[in-house]
């Protein structure tokens, strides 16, 4: 061999070399950016979030890391109707994809659902060919959510596969050139599937646990309100029964001063069970949806008034004091309601002062409303169960050292009724040193528009 064909020969050889370096860099760079794309979407699928949250993090994470994807959409399939809706998507308008829902075989994603395996479209005319049976209306919505985008030159459309069960299709296109991604890129493209896939189920498992154990909670809390109601009108009938099991004994006489007294335990035992019944059944039309509230100008002061002068009637051990500003605003709500939620905060200060005290309810105005409180000098509550205490079938244990009669339902209902009108409700205490439960609700409406006679007396 000559000089020169040893020369040669070493350029080949470097040259060989060279490539094969270059390929064995390009190659490691691929391996080391899948692993970061896995890496990266690990982390938003361990993330504890919504679903539709997680698929378009994922997504959107896939997209921006894979140098060959310029957009895509996630679609899972939806058993009730037997088609494919899109969950999340990139590079598109999702609101215009919701609506689209294919069915296995239709389109690119419902070819790669139904057969079970990737899809490779290399070409536009490939994409186009695959899409020629696409109903009119997929169509239409399709044209819609990708105005103003190129037309995809590439694809590959991976079922989402979670154990025997095909859970929805990933797509991936890219917008600049034609054979994007390769046959030797659908194992990785399928292992990213297979992830999102497990991730999918796994969260849909976790949502039906959730379902049922709420939905065992409830049905306890149900039936320990039904035992707890049980409990609490027993002993109203029971007293309603003695006494007017005592007035009709003909061998017994009594004073007509004895038999009064026996007639108001008796009305004050039938006003302690219509309000059981009352709470059960305004919390039954909560549940179904029918609380209706009929708005119209209330003076406050006014309602707080005549609702402490019933309560004031029913117990001689508290003083009920109003504190109110003279020109306290008109409001617009439901007076009925609102007298609703006075009388369960007023017959809750009674109930926890049993050595009587002084109640106040106070008004203050405030620039986005108004503020009521009803304040007592009764026995407080705990602080672990101040959060609680409007939860519905919550009744917090008393320190009294005798049982308080009640559903646990009047403060559910007063919250529900007071945010249905724009407010909230809350309350702080301290143990031994009372309660106060306060009250917002808006200002605004008709009644706090000026009169023809109030403008015409300003200008």
């Amino acid at each position: 061999m000559t000089r020169s064909d040893q020369s040669a020969v070493a350029e080949d050889l470097d040259m060989a070399l060279a490539t094969h370096t270059t390929l064995a860099k390009a190659h490691q760079w691929q391996q080391d950016h899948r692993l970061l794309t896995i890496l990266e979407m690990a982390k938003r699928l361990i993330t504890e979030q919504e679903l539709e949250t997680m698929l378009q993090e994922v997504l959107a994470c896939l997209v921006e890391t894979l140098e060959a994807a310029d957009a895509g959409a996630l679609l899972l399939y939806d058993p009730s109707d037997g088609r494919l809706v899109v969950k999340a998507a990139h590079g598109y308008d999702l609101a215009s994809l919701v609506n689209v829902r294919l069915a296995p075989g239709e389109s690119p994603c419902g070819q790669a659902f139904q057969a079970g395996r990737p899809g490779l479209y290399p070409t536009p005319e490939s994409i186009q060919a695959s899409m020629a049976g696409m109903t009119s209306q997929n169509r239409a919505r399709l044209r819609v959510a990708s105005i103003n985008l190129e037309k995809p030159a590439s694809a590959v459309c991976v079922p989402l596969i979670a154990g025997q069960t095909k859970v929805g299709v990933l797509m991936l296109e890219n917008l600049r050139q034609p054979e994007s991604f390769a046959q030797a890129d659908l194992p990785f493209f399928q292992g990213v599937a297979d992830l999102i896939a497990r991730s999918v189920e796994s969260a849909r498992l976790n949502g039906e646990r959730q379902a049922a154990l709420a939905l065992e909670e409830a049905n306890r809390l149900k039936a320990e309100l039904v035992s707890t109601l049980a409990h609490e009108m027993r002993t109203p009938l029971t007293s309603i029964k003695g006494y007017s099991t005592a007035l009709l004994m003909e061998e017994a006489t009594f004073s007509s001063e004895t038999q009064r007294e026996f007639l108001q335990f008796i009305d004050q035992e039938c006003e302690v069970l219509e309000g059981l019944i009352r709470d059960l059944l305004e919390s039954s039309i909560i549940d179904a949806g029918l609380l209706r509230l009929e708005p119209q100008p209330v003076r406050l002061p006014r309602l707080v008034k005549n609702v402490s002068d019933d309560m004031a009637r029913r117990t001689q051990e508290h003083r009920f004091l109003l504190d109110f500003p003279e020109h306290f605003p008109i409001l617009d709500a439901d007076p009925e309601r609102i007298a609703q939620v006075l009388r369960n905060l007023l017959d809750n200060a009674v109930k926890y002062s049993p050595h009587g005290g002084l109640v106040v309810v106070r008004g203050e105005v405030r620039e986005d409303g108004v503020r009521i409180s009803v304040a007592d000098q009764g026995v407080g509550i705990a602080p672990e169960h101040l959060s609680q205490l409007f939860e519905k079938f919550f009744r917090a244990k008393s320190s009294l050292g005798r049982h308080v009669v009640g559903s646990g339902l009047g403060l559910p209902i007063a919250r529900t009724i007071v945010e249905s009108h724009g407010g909230r409700i809350w309350a702080e205490s301290q143990l031994g040193q009372g309660s106060t439960f306060y009250f917002t609700l808006p200002l605004g409406g008709p009644s706090q528009e000026p009169t023809e006679r109030e403008v015409s007396r300003n200008e």
